[in-house]
This record gives C-alpha cells, structure tokens and sequence, in this order.
C-alpha cells in the first residue's frame, strides 16, 4: 500500500469527520426518543475512527489497480454523503431531511464495496464493515423520525 495516498484518503476522512465536532450531538439528541438498539455514545467515536481507517486504507489499495477509476469516484461521492449528514441531522436538526443524505450514503457506500470488490478482495472486505455500520445508521435515523414525529415535522417541543 502506498502510505502517501492511505494520508490522503484519511485527510478526506478527516474532512468528514470535523463536521461531528462542528455540529455535536447537544441535549436536542439527547432529548429525542432512541430505539432500544441504539449503540451505547461511546461506540459511536470508537466505530468511525476505525471506518475511517479502513475507508482510507481501502481507497489507498485500490487506487493501486487497473480500472479504480469507477470505484475511486464512488469512494469520493461516499465520503460527500458522509460529510452532508451530519450538519442536516445534528446542525439543522432536520432529522427526517437527513433521510436524504442517508440514502444516498448507503448507496453509494455499498457500491463502493461492490467496486472495491470488482478491483481486489481485501479493499472490498475493508469496505464491508462501513456498509453494516451505514445500514444500522439508516435505521437509526428512520427509526428517530418515527419515534419522533412532532420534532421531525419541525414543531417545537414544550
């Protein structure tokens, strides 16, 4: 793997990652109903720090095949997707508009696994963890809106 691009993907993933400290979770998230499945908050830093780790790792080893131009590409709309939930969910606080961004992160996530895995093995299992992850986020976010449908329209609890 050529550590010089494995930095520049973890730049990237950094880029993404900002946007959490920019817009924390607040006494808003604290607030709002939670299914009973949802992870424990200490998951959540311990889960993207190793996404992001092996994302970069991922894009770093299949950059090195013939042919990552498509998968290359999906990796960078993933990583925009990534970026854009965040500040609609937890900075607008428009949870079922995040529904949006969320699509589109499962999507192009897993298409990015199936590119990755086209291209090589071991980059398309290094994205496998990320679509499980996104999946249950998906969830997550679907299951807030419904549990929640008076702050998902927008009206302001008492």
């Amino acid at each position: 793997m050529d550590f010089s691009l494995f930095f520049v993907y973890l730049a990237a993933c950094g880029a993404a990652a900002a946007t959490g400290a920019l817009f924390p979770t607040g006494p808003w998230y604290v607030a709002l109903k939670k299914p009973s499945w949802t992870p424990p908050n200490w998951v959540f830093p311990v889960a993207w720090t190793s996404l992001y780790l092996l994302m970069a790792a991922a894009a770093a080893r299949a950059s090195t095949f013939d042919g990552a131009a498509v998968g290359l590409a999906l990796w960078s709309v993933q990583i925009a997707f990534n970026t854009l939930w965040t500040p609609v969910f937890f900075g607008l606080k428009r949870m079922r508009a995040a529904l949006v961004p969320m699509a589109g992160l499962w999507l192009s996530v897993t298409a990015t696994c199936i590119a990755f895995f086209a291209l090589d093995v071991w980059a398309g299992l290094m994205f496998v963890p990320y679509v499980v992850w996104v999946t249950i986020a998906s969830a997550l976010n679907i299951e807030i809106v419904r549990l929640n449908p008076d702050q998902a329209r927008g009206i302001p609890t008492p």
